[in-house]
């Protein structure tokens, strides 16, 4: 299943129907907003919110691509990848990938290939909102 959504993402329907009597793994991963970026080094900034634009047809559709490629290479018997766009508050969740497989290490594998692909290849941009100073859109970068 792919998704986007304009608000709350449904986060317990997701996980029950990734539910999967013959998987022994199921890996999540939650990316919310938080409310500091930097470090102590590099100087810390506080974040008031994001908001997630999206090219909609060409999203779910590289979205579809990344589900089918992930299928082809993990037994996988259940995948959720659901993206929030619009704002999104402090520990709101903007992005949620799901993997039920029947053991845990193509889980873990096809859950974290899933999350570096969305953010390199799907057409979602994020605009991060300080406490303090301007907007700025962010680019996404391997360690995000």
């Amino acid at each position: 299943m792919v998704e986007l959504v304009d608000g709350p993402i449904p986060l317990e329907k997701i996980l029950s129907d990734s539910a999967d009597d013959e998987c022994g793994a199921t890996v999540l991963f939650l990316g919310s907003t938080r409310r500091w970026t930097g470090s102590a080094e590099t100087g810390r900034t506080e974040t008031a919110y994001l908001e997630y634009e999206g090219y909609r047809e060409m999203a779910l559709a590289k979205m579809a691509e990344l589900e089918r490629i992930a299928c082809e290479r993990w037994p996988i018997r259940s995948v959720a990848i659901v993206h929030r766009l619009g704002r999104v508050e402090i520990k709101e969740p903007s992005v949620v990938v799901v993997v039920s497989t029947p053991h845990r290490s193509d889980a873990f594998e096809a859950g974290k290939w899933l999350i570096d692909e969305l953010k390199k290849q799907v057409p979602i941009w994020k605009k991060e909102w300080f406490a303090a100073q301007p907007p700025k859109w962010i680019h996404p970068t391997a360690n995000s």
